[in-house]
């Protein structure tokens, strides 16, 4: 059963009411502050039940006198998907659906995942698997022919290449010189290193692509052709035109990693990623359902309440005080929130840049972790009507964004400025 009026859903009444006798019982059950919790995004019950009574204990050392309740958006105004889940295409190879490539050949995506992120990942792996080797006396080491075949292909280039984009010169040069040429050479054939220097030198190419903000030139045939044509120049067989799988199997990275897998249990991790990454575009899009929530429960409050927002809790919390005066309310405290990040780059509804924060906005407190990457700062923005405490709970991202409350430090400030 769900309130009306708070949106609390039937398991909330009961750790607000908690909350309250304790807080009472530390103030002799005389007036106290309320301290309302809006959470951030993703954020249902019975967890929404049990952070609340984290912070009220936190709270109940360094704001004896303040009484803790929680404003549930996302039971009632939360994303949810709302026909099961149907718009989550299928795997490839599942069968279902159309589509205008093959699902059943092999999936080489992963790989190229990896080559992106690391173009010396597989020459790095070859290289593990070296052995000794000796080299007889007058001999010509085995990374002597590669290292000439990339210096030669970084003075002439390779025009069948182009489709990748540009920089295949400069990254044979710079893969001439790798480390890890000598002991790749000593692990693999003459045909197998030429396929993962190719492999290697286009990743290169679209990965200083990708960094310098390029969009990518072309898809996975393009990109394969050009892998062909470059192994061919480093020492390959030439790959002709009827070699069928043969070629894509010689061309397909021997990396694994775990892309294919997030791929065939997307229905799996939507279902645990949805209301979070959902929440957000749902507020951005259709916002006003939370607010009013927010303006209703606060006008059923005794004053002076404090607004306590996390993450999109605390959007919600300084959208609404933007729209329109909220009486009762003295004290706004963000913690972990993207508001200023949001009026900065325009996306705040209620509040374009560089427009002022309107008078009747109460004192800001915000909070955010040095760690956090979706904590962001309100005083360079708004000097002189909020005030900036960075935090550092010594938990790296993304568990910074939610290990605030058990951050003695929170409360601290937090309690310094209800006191």
């Amino acid at each position: 059963m769900t309130s009306r009026t708070t949106g609390y859903p039937s398991a909330l009444p009961a750790a607000n009411a908690a909350a309250g006798r304790a807080a009472a019982h530390s103030n002799g059950g005389g007036h106290m502050t309320t301290v309302v919790f809006i959470h951030g995004t993703g954020v249902r019950e019975p967890h929404l039940g049990t952070l609340l009574v984290r912070i009220a204990s936190g709270l109940a050392s360094t704001a004896p006198g303040a009484r803790v309740l929680a404003y549930d958006w996302g039971g009632p105004h939360g994303a949810r998907l709302a026909a099961g889940g149907v718009s989550i295409p299928a795997a490839p190879g599942a069968g279902t659906g159309r589509s205008t490539g093959e699902t059943d050949s092999p999936d080489d995506t992963e790989e190229w995942a990896r080559l992106y992120a690391d173009p010396s990942a597989e020459l790095a792996t070859a290289s593990a698997g070296a052995g000794t080797h000796i080299t007889p006396p007058g001999a010509a080491f085995p990374d002597e022919r590669p290292r000439s075949l990339l210096r030669t292909l970084a003075a002439r280039g390779e025009p069948r290449a182009d489709g990748i984009g540009p920089g295949v010169r400069e990254a044979a040069t710079e893969l001439a010189r790798s480390p890890l040429l000598g002991p790749a050479a000593d692990a693999l054939d003459q045909e197998a290193l030429a396929w993962v220097l190719a492999r290697a030198l286009t990743a290169m190419v679209v990965a200083a692509g990708l960094a310098d903000d390029t969009p990518v030139q072309s898809g996975g045939d393009a990109r394969d052709a050009a892998v062909a044509a470059l192994a061919e120049r480093l020492g390959a067989a030439p790959s002709g035109t009827d070699r069928g799988p043969l070629l894509r199997l010689a061309g397909r990275p021997l990396l694994r990693i775990g892309s294919r897998y997030a791929v065939r249990r997307r229905r799996a991790l939507t279902d645990a990623a949805h209301p979070a990454a959902g929440d957000i575009l749902k507020y951005l899009a259709r916002g006003e359902g939370m607010r009013r929530g927010l303006r209703d429960l606060v006008a059923a409050l005794e004053p002076p309440v404090v607004l306590l927002g996390h993450s999109l809790g605390g959007i919600l919390c300084l959208d609404t005080l933007i729209s329109g005066p909220l009486p009762g309310v003295e004290l706004l405290i963000t913690v972990g929130s993207q508001g200023p990040f949001l009026y900065e780059t325009g996306a705040l509804p209620s509040l374009a840049h560089p427009d002022p924060l309107p008078a009747h906005v109460p004192p800001w407190l915000n909070l955010y972790d040095r760690r956090d990457l979706l904590g962001y700062a309100a005083e360079p923005l708004f000097p002189g009507r909020s005030q900036d405490i960075a935090t550092d709970s010594r938990q790296p991202f993304p568990v910074a964004h939610s290990a605030y409350w058990t951050d003695p430090a929170v409360y601290r400030a937090i309690g310094e400025r209800l006191s």
